[in-house]
């Protein structure tokens, strides 16, 4: 019996829209650049200019128009920067079928932090403000798409870690609104899932204030904390974000999928 489902994992994202936020590095980068590969036409923000069009670039080199891309700068501590992307992307494309909430940020903290209070309005308003914003304006678009949306979490949603106090805390935030919208927009056929990475190796712990010593000693570290005895790499997270936008996840919606090497199934280090 023949079977009318695309050939290629995540395939049925060929022509669609998707908005991907904090995609000039990392996690958001490598989603734009598979994306690309899989014909998904891409509106993109950042900070960072440069850094943008040079994603843009290789998701050129990966086959997509220049007509087929729009960056955004924006920096998503600020309610106009997301009110500014969701505009420019429905001008553009004048649809949504994919919604990546990956923008994000970390700071080092703890409840005895001089700064705890700051950070969290800081992080909060990155990592759970922006992403309820952003989600409550394409919403509609989504709707009429039955599209899906993807927010990146981490797995210090789902467990307790030291030093990273703001982050865990708005991370788990992150995965109950992603169920709790999940139930909400099942009705309209829209899905909602989330990522949950372990750690991986981008240059978020370096944006945070880490050294690069220290990031060198954490990322040693972190093979002791992963039951895989080592880090994940952007592109095993980008495959995943693809799968559950795509079709190929079409009756998954609220899950919050770890993907993290082990790393919430330990409760002490691994032994060498």
């Amino acid at each position: 019996m023949s079977s009318s489902a695309p050939a290629t994992l995540g395939g049925s994202l060929k022509g669609k829209v998707a908005l991907i936020t904090g995609a000039s590095s990392g996690i958001g980068a490598e989603t734009a650049r598979y994306f690309a590969s899989l014909g998904c036409q891409l509106a993109l923000t950042g900070r960072n200019m440069d850094a943008l069009q040079a994603v843009t670039d290789e998701c050129v080199s990966r086959g997509l128009g220049r007509d087929q891309i729009l960056m955004i700068q924006a920096s998503f501590d600020q309610e106009a920067d997301v009110k500014k992307t969701a505009e420019q992307t429905i001008q553009k494309f004048n649809q949504l079928d994919v919604l990546v909430n990956n923008a994000g940020i970390v700071a080092p903290d703890s409840v005895e932090t001089e700064s705890v209070l700051e950070n969290f309005d800081k992080t909060f308003a990155v990592n759970v403000r922006a992403c309820l914003q952003l989600t409550k304006l394409m919403s509609p678009y989504l709707i009429k798409t039955k599209g899906t949306i993807v927010n990146v979490s981490s797995v210090n949603g789902v467990r307790a870690m030291r030093g990273v106090l703001t982050y865990c805390m708005s991370k788990t935030a992150l995965d109950h609104m992603t169920r709790c919208i999940a139930e909400e927009l099942a009705p309209h056929g829209v899905r909602v899932n989330a990522v949950n990475p372990g750690v991986i190796q981008t240059q978020i712990h370096r944006r945070g204030g880490m050294s690069d010593e220290r990031y060198q000693q954490f990322m040693d570290h972190s093979k002791t904390t992963h039951a895989m005895r080592r880090t994940g790499t952007v592109d095993e997270v980008s495959k995943l974000i693809a799968f559950l936008a795509s079709s190929d996840s079409s009756f998954t919606t609220g899950e919050t999928i770890t993907i993290d090497g082990g790393r919430h199934l330990l409760t002490i280090p691994v032994q060498s």
